[in-house]
């Protein structure tokens, strides 16, 4: 009989909190933390809105406990992924905890990006040109992907396993599937995944000339929508199968009973208008956990608020639910689209709306894409009898995930 792989740790940070419970607080007060750009240089701080983290990176160095250059991206994401340590017992001193009642567990850290240390590509290259201090080339050392998860995974004290994935807006939820096989394939007891990205003028600019850029409050699955907002954040969690479990004496809440990845390859940035590689994805997800769509309880939604992806996504639930529909929102209306920190920030939020029994709503929902009564939630929902969700991350390139969370 295959391996549980449980949630043993959660860690979050974003534009709404600096912790988890930071989070889930903003969550349950519908309260956002998108609004004018203050921590990034850039020509567009009063255009476009974005879901920055409050602090400046000498504060998340503070936090984190660094010295010396580091990339936003690595701040964030060792801030979260200590969290989760923290939660599962795996934390001691200022290290991982590595020995459990005189046994030593192989521990695996996967981490996801797409912006990695731009954030110091973008400010050594004006120094650069006018040969100034800032223009060193140590400072372009952490700008590719891999360089974050070897940053991160210094400060953790992690090396049995390393590695990085970048598929865009499904990265994170693609680390967080890695680790789930991985454990069932029992080359590691312990898995720290998920995903950070931080906010770059790269990324700003390019979403800019994709055209899909709001310049208000992004209202994603409203038939008003006009387009997304950027955000940056951390989302890990730790994944333990059931020796470990046992090993750590933990009493868990939440499974991961289901995942799939599907590529419809439709597009380099859009998703395929019938909505097929959202569909395979989530079709995917729950025949591994070997549900029902009539079991599925919520979805999170990608939910970008972009014309195209709203529209795919619910075309391809649609195909899969039929005329019953669960509850569906999208908690990007509280933080921005975090890029590859999307699915495990949402993968963190999925958890706590299952120990919660909680339903988290669209913000600024006029007229739902979905306008069934009640399935598309737009205010704060307490539930009961809540057992399932399916959290949604579909990336450009049509690399969709679909991850379905259920109690233990």
């Amino acid at each position: 009989m295959q391996q549980a792989v449980y949630i043993a740790g959660k860690g979050a940070i974003s534009c709404i909190g600096k912790n988890v419970q930071e989070n889930s607080s903003a969550l349950h007060e519908g309260r956002t933390g998108i609004g004018p750009i203050r921590y990034l240089h850039t020509l567009h701080a009063t255009t476009f809105p974005a879901g920055e983290v409050k602090a400046d990176n000498d504060e998340l160095a503070a936090m984190a406990g660094w010295t010396g250059t580091n990339s936003r991206t690595s701040l964030l994401g060792f801030i979260a992924a200590r969290e989760a340590l923290q939660e599962a017992g795996l934390w001691e001193g200022n290290r991982i905890r590595q020995n459990m009642n005189g046994r030593r567990l192989r521990i695996g850290l996967i981490s996801s990006t797409t912006v990695a240390g731009m954030d110091l590509t973008e400010n050594f290259f004006p120094g650069f040109l006018d040969n100034s201090a800032s223009g060193k080339l140590r400072f372009v050392k952490q700008h590719e992907a891999g360089a974050t998860t070897e940053r991160i995974a210094l400060g953790l004290g992690v090396k049995d396993y390393l590695n990085t994935i970048s598929t865009a807006c499904s990265s994170s939820a693609n680390a967080i599937m890695l680790g789930a096989r991985l454990l069932k394939a029992g080359q590691l007891d312990v898995v720290i995944a998920g995903g950070t990205d931080a906010l770059s003028k790269f990324t700003l600019n390019g979403f800019n000339t994709l055209m899909i850029l709001d310049q208000q409050l992004c209202q994603p699955f409203d038939k008003q929508r006009r387009g997304l907002n950027l955000g940056e954040g951390a989302g890990f969690v730790v994944l333990v199968g059931d020796e470990t479990a046992k090993l750590l004496g933990g009493s868990y809440k939440v499974k991961l009973a289901g995942y799939a990845n599907a590529n419809d390859a439709h597009h380099q940035t859009a998703s395929s208008p019938d909505g097929t590689g959202s569909f395979l994805a989530m079709k995917g997800a729950l025949e591994m956990a070997g549900v029902s769509p009539e079991e599925v309880g919520y979805i999170n939604l990608h939910g970008t608020g972009t014309q195209n992806n709203d529209s795919s996504e619910s075309i391809a639930i649609q195909r899969l639910f039929g005329n019953r529909y669960p509850a569906m929102s999208t908690t990007k209306s509280f933080t921005g689209h975090t890029l590859a920190a999307c699915g495990g920030l949402e993968a963190i939020y999925s958890c706590v709306s299952l120990e919660e029994q909680v339903l988290f709503p669209c913000l600024r929902i006029q007229q739902p894409v979905i306008d069934d009564p009640g399935v598309v939630v737009t205010s704060l929902r307490q539930v009961t009898g809540l057992r399932s969700i399916l959290s949604n991350s579909f990336g450009f390139g049509g690399n969709c995930s679909s991850l379905f969370f259920s109690l233990t």
